[in-house]
């Protein structure tokens, strides 16, 4: 149930991959998650009703989309069907024999998690994983692997509605990674100091005989004044670290930079750009380190790894306008893609289109800091959110007040009120030399995509 999310379509693969007849429902089927089921041969029945538990199946898989009140479930919950949770059914079917490496944290932990299957898969460990995004070396976001290791994306969104506990608690982490902790998910979580206590039962959760890696930003708020115990190992900027990100610069197409770790350096060149990228490679880079992989085998899977579809991705360049697609939807992640994609590229403008469609940004809890999250464009556009009406009054995002808030800081900004007035905007805006960045956690109602065609006809002449 709920099918279409990146991770239970994966999860669904991944069951059939183990010769199981797989089924599932869901009331929202789009691209790009529509087109990868359909090639997964899975059978989707399009909304939610008591009539998709007939047949009677073995079991039923509850993705956290899903409500009490939701009609399938109040069907399951008066049969005697047997059902688990999302990372209950991965622990049951996946990891046994395997030693989980669990990949947490606010941002980057998609990017991170691909890298480190991509250089297990690269030095012949054939690890089983399972990613919350399409990676574009591994080509599929699921794996059940023959190897020592299975890599999973450890989400602290909660689990399912009959267990609020945190997605990655589920997971058994023999090594775990956090790359950042921020407040997110402001529908279950009320500050961030209940964030932070997810990500201390996260740590608590590690034996005695794992390995914690953690990004150094984060250390203070994990252990306080606490001694820090051997098996934990800090990545960062600067040389305070166990494992430094020092001198990164960039060239045409690629990034450099180096990794200091016990007084040997390592030197990388990767396609992928921006600080917040080089950390997230630099935190992958320490657990292929730790495992004992060969330094020249991990420093060709970072040359050839093409990072995950929807991150900085490239739809296309016409009439001269690139167009970039994104799935920045944080305060921190926007900006910071935004920074990165201007310095990469040295648009004559950066326009940035941001969608306010996750559960947090379509809160008025990051009202006052999105302003500043977009200094680095030239022109930024915002639509009407949407579903607005699950919301409370009080607590609902304003795009107009956002874009208000913009011009007073001079910068041109647009709102509004659908995609199509932004597509029909755009056609008619864009110069050569322009980059329009994308951001969004959903389709977008492919709105990239259809800017892109609609350039290509005013080339064209059509």
């Amino acid at each position: 149930m709920g099918i279409c999310g990146t991770g239970m379509a994966g999860l669904a693969g991944l069951l059939k991959e183990k010769g199981f007849r797989v089924t599932g429902s869901d009331q929202n089927m789009y691209p790009p998650m529509s087109e990868y089921i359909k090639a997964l041969g899975l059978t989707v029945m399009v909304g939610y009703s008591p009539k998709n538990l007939y047949p009677q199946p073995d079991l039923v898989i509850v993705g956290n989309v899903i409500t009490r009140e939701n009609p399938e479930a109040q069907e399951l919950l008066k049969r005697d069907i047997p059902y688990l949770s999302f990372p209950e059914a991965l622990k049951e079917f996946a990891f046994e024999g395997k030693e989980p490496i669990v990949i947490a944290g606010t941002h980057g932990k998609t990017t991170t998690t691909s890298l480190v299957a991509w250089i297990l898969t690269c030095s012949g460990q054939d690890p089983g994983y399972l990613i919350g995004g399409i990676p574009l070396n591994l080509k599929k976001n699921f794996h059940l692997g023959t190897g020592r290791y299975f890599v999973i994306e450890g989400d602290e969104y909660d689990t399912a509605f009959f267990d609020k506990r945190p997605k990655f608690l589920h997971y058994m982490p023999k090594i775990g990674l956090i790359t950042s902790i921020e407040f997110d998910h402001a529908d279950i979580y009320t500050d961030y100091s209940h964030v932070l206590k997810s990500f201390k039962s996260f740590v608590s959760i590690i034996p005695p005989d794992g390995s914690l890696v953690v990004n150094h930003s984060c250390l203070n708020e994990l252990y306080g004044q606490e001694s820090l115990t051997p098996n934990i190992s800090t990545y960062g900027n600067g040389h305070n670290n166990h494992f430094n990100l020092v001198d990164s610069n960039q060239s045409k197409d690629f990034s450099h930079f180096k990794v200091e770790y016990k007084d040997k350096i390592y030197e990388f060149s990767t396609r992928l750009y921006g600080n917040h990228n080089l950390l997230n490679l630099t935190g992958g880079i320490a657990i292929g380190l730790i495992l004992g992989i060969d330094p020249e085998v991990i420093k060709k899977a970072v040359f050839s790894f093409h990072g995950v579809r929807r991150r900085q991705e490239i739809v296309g360049l016409v009439d001269d306008v690139l167009i970039i697609d994104d799935f920045a939807h944080h305060p921190t992640a926007v900006m910071e893609t935004i920074s990165a994609v201007r310095e990469r590229f040295s648009p004559n403008r950066l326009i940035a289109v941001f969608e306010p469609r996750s559960n947090s940004s379509r809160r008025n809890v990051f009202q006052d800091r999105y302003p500043h999250s977009f200094l680095k464009a030239d022109v930024v556009i915002i639509p009407e959110p949407k579903n607005m009406e699950k919301i409370p009054l009080d607590k609902r995002f304003s795009s107009k007040r956002l874009v208000e808030d913009l011009k007073g800081l001079g910068k041109e900004a647009f709102y509004f009120e659908s995609s199509d007035e932004i597509l029909n905007f755009l056609t008619n805006y864009l110069s050569p030399k322009d980059l329009v960045l994308f951001m969004s956690n959903g389709d977008f109602e492919r709105l990239p995509q259809r800017v892109f065609q609609n350039l290509i006809m005013r080339e064209e002449g059509q």
